[in-house]
């Protein structure tokens, strides 16, 4: 048998989850859970962990040496370091807006990298 252990990070409770493999059928049973999310929340992160990243890119304002970007959606875990390789090697020019598109579609997935903030200067 095959046993995970998570803490839920779907709500404030914060739910220690245990992720059994019982079966011959590979699903995983969920226990732990205080309330459905819990359960999807485990799927989710069993299957096809995701994450929201957050960094900055360098940029050639005068006030500020770097800028806040996020993803817009999580991405798959497997795609995070190659994107913040990616991030950090860039340097953008200003002016930028806020929730404006710096990459579009990582690695076809659909997630975007957007800027956190306006920089005029």
């Amino acid at each position: 048998m095959e046993e995970k252990h998570l803490i839920c990070i779907s709500c404030p409770t914060g739910c220690r989850l245990s992720a059994s493999r019982e079966t011959a059928d590979g699903e995983w049973k969920i226990t732990g859970n205080r309330c459905p999310r819990g359960v999807a929340y485990a799927q989710n992160e069993l299957h096809d962990p995701r994450r929201i990243v957050t960094a900055v890119v360098r940029c050639d304002s005068e006030l500020l040496p770097c800028l806040p970007v996020r993803t817009d959606a999580a991405l798959p875990k497997r795609f995070i370091a190659p994107l913040l390789n990616r991030l950090y090697q860039m340097e953008v020019k200003i002016p930028v807006k806020c929730g404006e598109l710096l990459l579009a579609d990582i690695e076809n997935t659909g997630v975007n990298v957007i800027f956190s903030c306006d920089c005029v200067k």
